[in-house]
């Protein structure tokens, strides 16, 4: 690619020319594409808050859990052993 300080004031000013008439050309699409995006978004937002509901209804709906009773196949888990503490050994001098 040619450096911009090779370029003669001339070239230097038709490139600039040719770059802004390329983004200008390009800003239909990306208007576009940026309504696109938006839209995505507020369909994912509005997926996100259905099921969010749902799943607060489905929590209210479902029979208190009662704190006494623990499945029959489950089973508690197993006391952890207590580690040893260790002690820095002593330089004699």
């Amino acid at each position: 690619m040619e450096n911009p300080e090779n370029l003669s004031p001339e070239e230097l000013a038709a490139k600039k020319e040719e770059m802004l008439e390329f983004y200008k050309e390009s800003m239909p699409y990306l208007k576009a594409q940026l309504a696109y995006e938006k839209m995505l978004s507020d369909i994912d937002e509005t997926r996100f808050k259905r099921t969010q509901i749902q799943m607060q209804y489905a929590m209210m709906m479902a029979p208190p859990e009662e704190e006494g009773e623990m499945p029959e196949n489950i089973t508690p888990p197993a006391p952890q052993p207590t580690a040893k503490k260790r002690k820095l050994k002593k330089e004699e001098a």
